[in-house]
């Protein structure tokens, strides 16, 4: 666990980690003493802390960013057959949210420069069967799809953004999530603004909020205060217990009030690493549009020897990572597999570099010099 005071000395074998700001251990008490560990005021009031830093009217949080995707999927109507645009390059939590409702996954490519799917690509998937596009916010770059909106509108497609790598990424001068679309945020341990767990999902009007509060809550309208003071309730729709808990809204309460410090940090932190790995032959930086995004990571391509690279640097105490393993080609999604020779190459050259607030620059210099000494 680092604060805000911990020093970058063994920060570096950590790919990613959680990164706090001192207050959250004090309102985790408070909320315990308080004995209201549900859903309740505390989640309602981050709820509402949300939607104004992000300048929307209302955002819905929950368990987890994959329980957002999977709600905002079925708010979106979206359920057995219908067909889903998703990038197989992507954490495979996407895709199983999709499959959790009924419905495919329409795989499609990303564009190596960036590791998001273009308009383009994303237009050139659709079918007579396509309901929903899910666009993948990847390392926080956001994906402008003005372009296409009146394509995807004139089919009934809705656009259901996963951002769990994008929150406080910016669209033009918008924040993500306020652009119009289904937006989808992951809170866990190692995002931009963490709750130690959780989600949220921005709807585009009150009644996919209704309905998306509704599914979160076992399909009872009522809450658990109002349900202690009737004999009964009414299960209203199918739905599972996908809330967030009180004290996971007070972590992301102080995270919240902090933001501004993660997202200049992270900023700073994505461009040293841009200007050192400048100066490497056969290394290339994902672009994340830094002017725009809080990044999240810090994604290269290596031009050759990538598997031995990842080992090297492990064995020197680096804490590379890769990420994703392209989901086209995962057994348990077998049944959609399409060939997909883009995402397949650059599946076998990424790798992500150490990258949290908690390292400095000096850290940044010593996997940069790592990886000089590893790469062919």
């Amino acid at each position: 666990m680092i604060t805000v005071d911990t020093l970058p000395a063994e920060v570096l074998s950590r790919n990613a980690m959680p990164f706090l700001h001192g207050d959250e251990a004090g309102e985790i008490e408070r909320v315990l003493r308080s004995g209201q560990y549900g859903h309740g005021p505390e989640s309602e009031q981050f709820e509402r802390e949300l939607a104004a830093f992000l300048g929307v009217p209302d955002v819905v949080t929950v368990a987890s960013g994959t329980a957002a995707l999977h709600i905002a999927l079925l708010t979106a109507g979206i359920g057995d057959g219908d067909e889903v645009i998703v990038p197989s390059f992507t954490f495979g939590a996407t895709v199983q949210a999709i499959v959790a409702c009924g419905a495919r996954p329409r795989f499609i490519e990303v564009s190596p420069d960036t590791l998001c799917s273009t308009p383009e690509d994303i237009a050139a998937a659709i079918t007579a069967r396509t309901r929903a596009v899910v666009p993948v916010l990847y390392g926080g770059r956001a994906i402008d799809l003005t372009g296409i909106r009146p394509v995807l509108d004139r089919h009934g497609i809705a656009v259901i953004e996963d951002a769990a790598h994008a929150f406080g990424s910016r669209c033009g001068q918008q924040r993500v999530g306020a652009t119009g679309a289904l937006t989808c945020f992951s809170f866990d341990p190692i995002k931009n603004l963490t709750c130690g767990e959780g989600g949220a999902l921005v709807p585009r009007e009150p009644s996919e909020a209704a309905r998306a509060r509704l599914i979160r809550a076992l399909g009872i309208a009522q809450s658990a205060q109002q349900r202690t003071k009737v004999v009964s309730y009414a299960i209203e729709c199918p739905g599972m217990r996908a809330h967030l808990p009180a004290m996971n809204a007070a972590i992301g309460r102080v995270q919240l009030a902090r933001f501004d410090v993660v997202e200049a940090r992270r900023k700073n932190l994505w461009m040293a690493y841009r200007d050192a790995i400048g100066n490497l032959s056969g290394v290339n930086i994902i672009d994340v549009d830094a002017g725009h995004s809080v990044p999240f990571n810090c994604v290269v391509r290596l031009d050759a020897g990538r598997d031995r690279v990842f080992k090297d640097l492990r064995a020197r105490g680096i804490g590379v990572g890769v990420h994703y393993p392209p989901n086209h080609t995962q057994p348990a999604f077998a049944a959609w597999y399409t060939p997909l020779p883009a995402t397949e190459q650059v599946a076998q050259q990424v790798l992500s570099l150490p990258f949290h607030p908690a390292l400095d620059e000096s850290g940044i210099a010593r996997v940069i010099s790592e990886l000089e000494r590893t790469i062919p």
